[in-house]
């Protein structure tokens, strides 16, 4: 599912105007966004957690050559998925 077709279904689910419902979409990932620029956790109780994780720099291998490479550290954002989204798709 792409963005328009997210929309398209959340417009219907909530029976609303699709550009409200896309300008409400993306008011929510802004809030996301600087929520995990700002470090903080955003959680939906039962749907999940967004959060940003710091990786540790580590050794690697480029697969196109064989050579050792060195993996900078870096923060990556992570989901983990709520309880009731989880029950949901089993």
């Amino acid at each position: 599912m792409n963005k328009k077709e997210l929309v398209d279904a959340m417009a219907k689910e909530a029976q609303l105007p699709k550009n409200k419902t896309e300008a409400a979409l993306n008011a929510f990932m802004k809030v996301v966004n600087d929520a995990m620029k700002r470090n903080e956790r955003v959680t939906l109780v039962g749907f999940g957690t967004f959060e940003v994780a710091n990786r540790k720099a580590r050794n690697g291998v480029n697969p196109q050559n064989g050579k050792k490479i060195k993996i900078p550290a870096k923060k990556v954002v992570k989901f983990k998925v709520g309880s009731q989204l989880a029950e949901s798709v089993r």
